[in-house]
């Protein structure tokens, strides 16, 4: 058993079903935050600018998440056959060419019909999605054809209208997720304008999450597969995530999709602009560079994003905080309570 296996395994908790969110706060920032520093301390999600300094800079992860779940029907041949297969679009591989997960994917035959859209099933991928080509774009039709592909744990029903705007941030602006960067759930335009009058700056990365953001570590860590995601930090974030550093001021990720950008974009001394895929897989033993604070949900056991936050906070930290949050019934996972969590390396200074 490596490092991160001995940490997953004493970081493990049980965590009864009732404990995973079903919704979100309302109003949104009335959520719970749990500040993990050198001690505990419990507040309420809105008294975030209490605990934020003038200077700091919130850095957020501005993709959309876009209704990427279709029902398709397979063509009749003859009058005969059809039948329904789930869809689950995951990201344009290149121009009209999807990969996606099929349900069931032995049945899907080699062509679709997404609503009147068709598709043709051209290859597989490793990880067992198909590779789809539309004859035309299918992103301007999806809002017709699709529905938001929310948590499978979230009972969501048969129409999805309130997720659409529940499930996404309040400062999406980038089309290309299928699952929120759900810290960001939590703020409110109201309490970024407070923030923004505090004098905290604020800027914005995009990651598009994938799929593989519900994936949990099975068998060992060292063999855990993680999915490739887009990523793009323009030459303005970049400038204004260096300068803070430069000037002493602390950088704040929301979200672990913010951390992994991040330190994908860190060259050894500074965050440099660009885009392109990541695999980036964060675990003890990895110091993270760029921020020094990290807003963030409460995980699921045995899950690659525990693991991140271990590497950020530090074992006996995260540890403690779980422990708390479980004693303290806080809500966990996309639509539950949130942390603010000191890099570690900060505790080390100090």
């Amino acid at each position: 058993m490596n490092d991160a296996d001995a940490v997953l395994e004493r970081l493990n908790f049980t965590l009864p079903e009732s404990r995973i969110a079903q919704m979100g706060a309302e109003p949104r920032d009335s959520s719970r935050l749990m500040v993990v520093g050198q001690m505990i301390q419990h507040h309420i999600f809105n008294e975030l600018p209490d605990l934020l300094r003038p200077g700091d800079l919130l850095v957020f992860n501005q993709s959309r998440v876009i209704p990427a779940r279709v029902m398709a029907r397979k063509p009749l041949v003859n009058g005969q056959g059809g039948g329904t297969i789930e869809v689950l679009l995951l990201r344009e591989e290149e121009a009209n060419v999807w990969s996606a997960y099929l349900k069931p994917a032995r049945r899907a035959g080699n062509e679709l019909m997404l609503g009147e859209h068709r598709a043709e099933v051209v290859g597989q991928l490793d990880d067992g999605a198909r590779l789809l080509r539309f004859e035309h774009d299918i992103k301007p039709h999806l809002g017709e054809i699709g529905r938001l592909p929310l948590p499978p744990y979230i009972a969501a029903g048969e129409d999805d209208r309130v997720w659409r705007e529940r499930y996404q941030t309040v400062y999406a602006r980038e089309d290309g997720s299928v699952a929120a960067p759900t810290a960001g759930l939590h703020f409110t335009p109201q309490l970024l304008s407070r923030l923004d009058a505090l004098g905290v700056e604020q800027t914005h990365v995009t990651l598009h999450v994938g799929a593989g953001t519900f994936k949990p570590i099975q068998g060992r860590v060292a063999d855990h597969v993680m999915h490739a995601e887009r990523y793009a930090v323009t030459p303005q974030t970049a400038q204004a995530i260096n300068r803070a550093r430069a000037q002493g001021r602390r950088v704040v990720a929301v979200g672990t999709t913010t951390v992994r950008t991040l330190e994908s974009a860190w060259d050894g001394s500074a965050v440099q602009p660009g885009e392109g895929d990541t695999r980036i897989f964060i675990t003890p033993g990895t110091p993270v560079q760029v921020p020094d604070l990290l807003l963030t949900n409460l995980h699921l056991p045995g899950s690659t994003l525990l693991l991140l936050v271990a590497a950020f906070a530090g074992e006996a930290r995260i540890k403690a905080a779980y422990d708390a949050a479980l004693v303290g019934e806080y809500r966990f996972y996309s639509l539950g309570d949130a942390m603010l969590l000191e890099n570690v390396r900060l505790a080390q200074i100090n």
